[in-house]
């Protein structure tokens, strides 16, 4: 588990904060009130801090002395006082915290657990930062590792596309204007021919032309605009946070359309929706189908013996071992309470029925915590075919008379289409 250091003279705060993490994140607490208190915590870690909340004004450092221990660290500090005059704000700015909150704000608490986070999930959002000045392309780079997100760049827009072609999830790029081969505005037009605004992000970013720049760039498809001469690192943040935010809205808004909300699979309309365009790949040769229904096996049983809680983490470890196992050109949805629709893509053609076998196997083998100390097990019944019918509606139909086969002669297996004279059963 990982653990953010509180440094906080006052009991009233430091208390605070600690219930706060407690209550409301998987992260521990580790709280101090001097410097002197965090130097030895910091020398004492059996491990990295994740990160810091730093009060600025303390006993024995009254001036902020104790930002430039942790930060050297390479630990993300959030600055927690009540003083913030403009000469205090500049001087926090200056040793590269990832934020501050006033003590005076009653959400400052809320915004402290939101910014921590943040910085957890940036780790896995890349950014390119792409400006042909190497001083301001360092400052950015730096700016975003300070939030730990997982930063690439580029001196100019021939070398953007091609960190694009090579990281095709980087969620947000940042470009100046005036570059050498490329500038700003063709790089820009150039990404959203293949990403769109709810895909990838662009902040345009110019010393020139102010106003007439940002309308520009934004008529060539970025999302926002910041200005050299202005540039102030609260703003930076507060933009980079905010165009990350809205595209992780907008996945979520789509992900409640089309995904189940208790095992995060995909959901009956999704699947008919998408499995309809591959079946019609596959009516034209271009690729090849199973279509599988599977059913957890007693899973009344489940719920009427150790209740609905231990139910649900039982339909989660199942669909998470079907997820986990089946690639990304397959859709896995949940259909029904306990049931499950798969439509797989290109499996061995010479024995479709292993991986199947395979999937039963590991629901059968594998214990679920259901949190009251004890495990319990479940078993799965599937049924499985592989002929293409006239439609997808049709080969639905037909796995589900294999499932309801399977559960009808002794349930924990795999039934599924083989060719006449053979024995369906794959137990």
């Amino acid at each position: 588990m990982e653990t953010v250091l509180i440094v906080e003279d006052t009991s009233f705060f430091g208390l605070m904060i600690k219930d706060k993490l407690k209550a409301e994140t998987a992260f521990e607490a580790v709280w101090v009130c001097s410097m002197s208190e965090a130097i030895a915590a910091l020398n004492e870690a059996d491990s990295d801090f994740f990160a810091a909340i730093l009060d600025f004004n303390l006993p024995d450092a009254p001036h902020g002395e104790i930002i430039d221990e942790v930060a050297a660290r390479n630990i993300p500090v959030i600055i927690f006082t009540s003083d913030l005059s403009e000469e205090v704000r500049e001087l926090v700015w200056s040793k590269n915290v990832a934020d501050y909150a006033l003590k005076d704000d009653s959400q400052s608490l809320d915004y402290i657990i939101n910014m921590l986070n943040r910085i957890k999930k940036n780790a896995d959002i890349k950014v390119l930062a792409v400006d042909d000045s190497m001083l301001f392309r360092k400052i950015m780079t730096d700016l975003l590792k300070i939030h730990r997100y997982n930063v690439f760049s580029a001196r100019n827009g021939v070398e953007a596309l091609d960190v694009l072609g090579k990281h095709p999830d980087i969620k947000l790029v940042i470009t100046d204007f005036s570059m050498p081969e490329m500038d700003g505005f063709t790089l820009t037009r150039r990404i959203r021919e293949k990403f769109n605004k709810n895909k990838l992000a662009i902040i345009g970013i110019s010393s020139e032309g102010k106003n007439l720049l940002a309308a520009r760039f934004i008529k060539s498809g970025a999302n926002d605009f910041i200005i050299k001469q202005s540039f102030l690192t609260e703003e930076f943040y507060s933009r980079v946070t905010q165009n990350i935010e809205n595209l992780e809205h907008i996945q979520m808004l789509k992900d409640a359309s089309v995904k189940d909300f208790l095992t995060g699979l995909y959901n009956r309309r999704y699947f008919f929706d998408t499995g309809r365009k591959l079946f019609a790949n596959a009516a034209r040769d271009n690729l090849t189908i199973s279509c599988a229904m599977a059913d957890i096996d007693h899973f009344k049983n489940v719920n009427d013996t150790y209740g609905h809680e231990a139910g649900d983490l039982a339909l989660c470890h199942v669909s998470s071992i079907l997820k986990n196992r089946m690639r990304e050109t397959d859709i896995v949805a949940r259909v029904g309470g306990e049931e499950f629709c798969i439509l797989a893509v290109n499996i061995n053609p010479d024995n479709p029925g292993a991986l199947f076998e395979e999937l039963r196997r590991r629901v059968e083998n594998s214990p679920i915590d259901i949190g009251t100390g004890q495990n319990i097990k479940v078993t799965m019944s599937i049924g499985v075919t592989s002929e293409l019918a006239d439609n997808l509606d049709d080969m639905v139909s037909h796995a589900d008379k294999f499932l309801y086969e399977a559960k009808n002669s002794g349930r924990n297996k795999v039934i599924m289409s083989k060719p006449a004279g053979e024995d369906n059963d794959w137990q």
